[in-house]
């Protein structure tokens, strides 16, 4: 298990995120550019062990009745991934059911016909609609296709890819 140090030191490292100290030692972090209402990340970490993350907006997470994920016994690399895809729902278009993405079209709102995703490593894949469908190329060859844009935009997600702005 992470110690407190430890956690707080991985959620600071996301830029994005602001630190919020609340009662009794217990630490929050807010994403203030979410596209939604809820701005609240990283919720009561205590040194304890405790804490919450809020995949809410994320689809297939297992989630208590408030959208909030126990992180308690995570290591490292499960929180930064919970962490980062918690941010990456808020924002719209990228989440599960966010805003701009139609599920009925199975297009996005934007009208986009091509989204460039890129991953750390700097791999670039597209991802195009075609005949109800979408197709993620790397390059010329094809690496996936899915039936819904949400799908696909998990499936980047999951292989830590993140849509180019």
């Amino acid at each position: 298990m992470l110690t407190f140090e430890q956690k707080i030191a991985i959620m600071e490292s996301f830029p994005e995120l602001q630190r919020k100290n609340v009662s009794l030692g217990r630490v929050n972090f807010h994403y203030e550019d979410s596209a939604y209402d809820k701005k609240t990340v990283g919720y009561h970490f205590h040194p304890n062990g405790n804490g919450y993350i809020y995949a809410g907006q994320i689809q297939g997470a297992e989630t208590d009745d408030k959208g909030l994920v126990n992180i308690r016994d995570y290591t490292e690399e499960q929180l930064r991934d919970l962490a980062g895809a918690a941010i990456r729902s808020l924002n719209a278009g990228l989440g599960a059911s966010g805003p701009e993405s139609d599920a009925s079209s199975g297009t996005s709102a934007e009208g986009e016909d091509e989204q460039t995703w890129v991953n750390d490593d700097g791999h670039v894949l597209t991802v195009k609609p075609e005949d109800d469908m979408w197709f993620i190329h790397a390059g010329l060859n094809l690496d996936s296709v899915f039936e819904s844009y949400e799908e696909a935009a998990e499936y980047l997600e999951e292989e830590g890819f993140a849509r180019k702005k």
